[in-house]
């Protein structure tokens, strides 16, 4: 086996990746990152391009910037639900290829200048941990929200500041609308930060996914969530509280409704045109999956201007995901 580097141009564009070369009859992940740039590669291929990001303009410290990202499907190398094959949910890298997903992602996260970034769809602390490898200068603070389930897609917080304290909501019941009780299908991990003195409180979420769908249940985590969110704002007025991540649905939505439709809670994102919001493309059509929430009253500390969806090229996801980034910037003075 042999582990080298690979270079493709299309167009004016160049991906690296970092091939493996195995004596086998199937094709090894080299050439997989090869029709990955060809735009045909298997649906199993889970080598990502490795882009190269502008920076932001420098926020400084009387700024604070928050970015959601979905990872998507970033597991380690162990299968831990025993199922990894074509089809399967769950896959398991070579240790090589984890290790170059690892580093685009990484990069990627480098890419957002964010203060806070909070990730959707990491398998466990191990993921964490490589992530943190390659990025603790920036961020020294790594939380896991870990559900403990095989093959579970967590969320994470990385951070820039100290952490005061942190908890987590998955265990907290709701009673959905057709009566029966619920719980959080991933953990709502809530991180409190001192960005210098001040306050930040930060919410990381994945709500329930569209497949194999239950709207109901996502219906009920907004509305815990919304309480949740506006509780910890109304007992800290003057911290800056954001709920964010993939919450699996779109403006307009129950779900979406219940966050925003009483007036207690904001989307930053509403600050876009409609056809700016979109994260996520399916089947064709674009649609705003990941979100930024605040209490009404902090949409007067989002700094004009900053709130942005970043992708690595146009159509496409962010860090080799099938989701955009969303972030934006929050005045601290």
């Amino acid at each position: 086996m042999y582990t080298l580097p690979i270079r493709v141009a299309r167009g004016t564009e160049t991906a690296e990746f970092y091939g493996v070369y195995r004596d086998s009859h199937r094709p090894g992940p080299w050439l997989c990152a090869l029709l990955l740039t060809l735009g045909c590669a298997s649906s199993r291929s889970h080598l990502r391009a490795l882009r190269t990001h502008p920076a932001p303009a420098p926020h400084g410290r009387a700024v604070l910037r928050v970015a959601t990202l979905n990872a998507h499907l970033f597991f380690d190398t162990t299968c831990d639900s025993g199922r990894c094959g074509e089809g399967d949910f769950e896959s398991a890298p070579t240790e090589a290829e984890f290790a170059h997903n690892v580093t685009v992602i990484a990069a990627a996260v480098r890419g957002l200048d964010a203060d806070v970034v909070l990730l959707q769809e990491v398998e466990n602390q191990r993921c964490l941990d490589a992530l943190r490898a390659r990025l603790g200068d920036v961020y020294p603070t790594a939380l896991l929200g870990e559900t403990g389930r095989p093959a579970s897609i967590d969320v994470a917080v990385l951070a820039r500041d100290p952490v005061v304290s942190w908890r987590g909501h998955r265990g907290v019941p709701f009673a959905r609308v057709d009566g029966r009780r619920g719980t959080f299908a991933r953990e709502l991990l809530e991180v409190h930060l001192d960005h210098d003195g001040r306050r930040v409180v930060v919410f990381a979420a994945h709500f329930r996914s569209k497949v194999r769908d239950d709207p109901g249940l996502r219906l009920g985590e907004a509305t815990a969530a919304r309480r949740i969110v506006a509780a910890r704002g109304a007992a800290l007025p003057d911290a800056l509280v954001v709920l964010g991540g993939d919450l699996n649905d779109t403006p307009g939505s129950p779900a979406i409704d219940a966050l925003e439709g009483d007036g207690t809670l904001a989307r930053v994102a509403a600050t876009l045109p409609a056809e700016r919001q979109a994260t996520y493309v399916y089947h064709g059509r674009a649609m705003a999956l990941d979100h930024l929430f605040v209490p009404r009253g902090a949409m007067a500390r989002v700094v004009a201007g900053s709130v942005r969806v970043l992708r690595d090229a146009p159509g496409e996801g962010y860090a080799g995901s099938d989701h955009a980034s969303l972030r934006a910037d929050f005045a601290m003075e």
